[in-house]
């Protein structure tokens, strides 16, 4: 059936209307979308609606963290300063009860079409001159803890038809409102707290040598890198009476500030003792000891670690290992590769008395030794694979090179081997070339 000039025109008119509301509604979300401050956000929506829905004033409520019948004026058409409500909470008066009081705590939505507001209402001066009310609470957890009050001069002036899509829309833009906040908040904390770890890690990272030794006989180089801004890695050197050299590598279990924090306290007892201790065997019973009676007990935190005296006349590296990957050694005069991997204690920390073996590998000019923690074997590919000691032995193919070359080259296997993501735990290097 052909549709007459007026039904044409009516179906015209009624798509022409539908698809501006469209293009309003699309233009809106967009401009809400840019939007990275919760105040900036809400004045945008503000003059949105004022566009759709004519209104001729308007009051916003928040009863959070009040009780029954008080409530928060946030915001209002009649103030000419803005106030921003959470960063100026202080500036925001609180109300007890009236009208207000009560559609707030009512927890439901409401149309008044014939408003009057005594004098006596504690709200009167956000009220006064109008004729006809709305009032969408805004949901959380259940319950209206803030409410969007429209207000127009006239009677009946707010239609029943769109009232539910208002309500869903206002909590709709109300929770993204919210999610603002808590984004801006969290980003702050996020911020702080950053700050203090940034403080933690170069605390931390004072602790490790300045600059490395110079040992007779033997060339070295090291590479620190955590897995976050602090960690549980640590190596260390100590001047020991007859020319010896103490070497300590340690690596907490765990990531992070917990980590960083015990291995400042290994750093300390460490310091404490190699000046009496003589041997790697008294070292790490007395760390093992002085770590778990005061320390690793409650928490079940451990440290596995390696402390070597290196005698650079005899070239004779002695060592005892506390649970911690043994070093690689390869002997350039043959081209053998062996780890010292004879048979050692349990990580520091987890018994109160353990036993340390002690055992001694004398070196030969050229050999290369890598001390390492497990963040270099354990690097994972992307089809979780360990990268592995086995690797680790490629990068000492090369029997001419320096001890910072040496780390390079293994840094960069080890980049490649994950194709270059951020390392999910402490990466730390020793390599002694003897001279």
């Amino acid at each position: 059936m052909a549709q007459s000039p007026k039904t044409r025109q009516a179906v015209g008119e009624f798509t022409s209307d539908w698809q501006a509301r469209l293009a309003h509604s699309v233009e809106t979300v967009r401009e809400l979308s840019r939007q990275t401050d919760p105040q900036a956000m809400v004045q945008h929506y503000g003059q949105r609606v004022r566009q759709t829905l004519p209104i001729d004033a308007s009051v916003s409520l928040s009863r959070r963290g009040l009780q029954r019948p008080y409530y928060r004026i946030t915001r209002s058409s009649r103030w000419e300063e803005t106030i921003n409500p959470w960063k100026q909470k202080d500036r925001l008066p609180v109300l007890s009860g009236g009208l207000l009081s009560e559609l707030i705590w009512s927890d439901e939505p409401r149309i008044v079409d014939h408003l009057e507001v005594g004098l006596d209402d504690p709200a009167a001066e956000y009220l006064a001159g109008n004729r006809s009310l709305v009032a969408l609470p805004l949901y959380d957890g259940g319950t209206a803890q803030n409410m969007v009050v429209l207000l127009r001069r006239e009677p009946a002036a707010f239609g029943r038809e769109d009232f539910p899509n208002l309500v869903v829309t206002s909590n709709l833009f109300g929770r993204a409102t919210h999610n603002l906040v808590l984004s801006e908040e969290l980003r702050t904390a996020y911020n702080a707290v950053d700050a203090e770890l940034k403080v933690i890690a170069d605390i931390q990272r004072s602790l490790l040598p300045q600059e490395l030794p110079d040992i007779p006989t033997m060339q070295l180089a090291a590479h620190y890198q955590t897995a976050r801004r602090a960690g549980g890695d640590y190596y260390d050197f100590f001047p020991l009476p007859d020319g010896q050299w103490g070497i300590l590598i340690a690596d907490v279990a765990g990531h992070g500030t917990p980590a960083a924090v015990l291995m400042a306290i290994t750093h300390s007892l460490a310091h404490g003792l190699c000046e009496r201790e003589r041997t790697p065997a008294q070292m790490l019973r007395h760390l093992n000891t002085s770590l778990h009676r005061r320390y690793t007990t409650r928490s079940g935190a451990f440290v596995t670690a390696m402390y070597a005296i290196y005698e650079p006349r005899t070239r004779a590296l002695t060592y005892a290992i506390a649970g911690h990957p043994p070093p690689r050694v390869k002997r350039c005069a043959d081209g053998t590769i062996f780890s010292l991997d004879r048979v050692g204690g349990l990580p520091l920390g987890i018994l109160d008395s353990e036993d340390y073996p002690e055992f001694t590998q004398t070196l030969q000019p050229g050999d290369q030794i890598i001390f390492y923690t497990d963040g270099i074997t354990e690097a994972m590919s992307p089809t979780h694979e360990l990268f592995g000691p086995e690797r680790l032995d490629v990068v000492l193919e090369n029997c001419t090179i320096h001890a910072t070359d040496i780390i390079d080259r293994l840094l960069d296997a080890v980049a490649e081997f994950t194709h270059h993501q951020p390392p999910d735990d402490d990466r730390t290097v020793l390599v002694a070339k003897i001279r």
